[in-house]
């Protein structure tokens, strides 16, 4: 068991390590993207290079990439798939936020929290698009969007009967929560800049 957890969140970890917004931009010829906007490497700020195609393959790989790895090692573990899932989904989300080969500093989470959660239970993951896609339609702030859905995951799994995922999800939010420190600050003086404009 102890191996099965330290092999799929290996797993995870590589997949979500991937930096797929660094890799488009500069395939693309649109730079580096540290040096650009916010210096994320996520979508939000991909699409600060006007690069729309770029941005929307950024967040599908970065979710694809979390969904990849909660299914993968799910399949690789028969033993204990949900354990192997659970453990792969820390790996890929915490590789995306501090990958080794950026020096640990990554992305902010938000698609791939989307992938997992529709790996661990698709319910969950269509309350988090919901929630998510809802948001940013309505407000138009990309950061309150993505934390407002990293807040309904753990509720998701209470109201699924998923309560064994609570305390992962409920970790996973105070991740979030952390890495988006300069978006709460702004959040809370009415500063924080809405998609679309500069």
């Amino acid at each position: 068991m102890n191996m099965t957890i330290w092999w799929a969140a290996l797993l995870g970890y590589v997949l979500g390590a991937i930096p797929f917004g660094l890799l488009l931009t500069r395939i693309g010829g649109a730079g580096d993207l540290r040096s650009i906007g916010s210096g994320n490497i996520g979508a939000t700020n991909v699409l600060r290079t006007g690069r729309k195609g770029l941005a929307a393959a950024t967040l599908l790989l970065d979710l694809l990439k979390g969904l990849a790895a909660v299914l993968i090692a799910r399949a690789l573990f028969p033993g204990n798939p949900e354990l192997a899932a659970q453990a792969a989904a820390a790996g890929a989300f915490i590789g995306h936020l501090y990958p080794v080969w950026l020096r640990f500093d990554g992305g902010k989470g938000i698609a791939t929290l989307a992938g997992i959660m529709f790996g661990l239970f698709w319910q969950g993951g269509l309350v988090y698009a919901v929630v998510w896609l809802g948001v940013l339609a309505i407000l138009r702030i990309s950061s309150l969007a993505g934390l407002l859905a990293a807040a309904s995951a753990p509720i998701a799994a209470l109201l699924f009967g998923r309560e064994w995922l609570v305390p992962l999800l409920l970790a996973f939010l105070v991740l979030t929560l952390w890495k988006h420190r300069p978006n709460v600050i702004r959040l809370l003086q009415g500063q924080e800049p809405r998609v679309g404009k500069s």
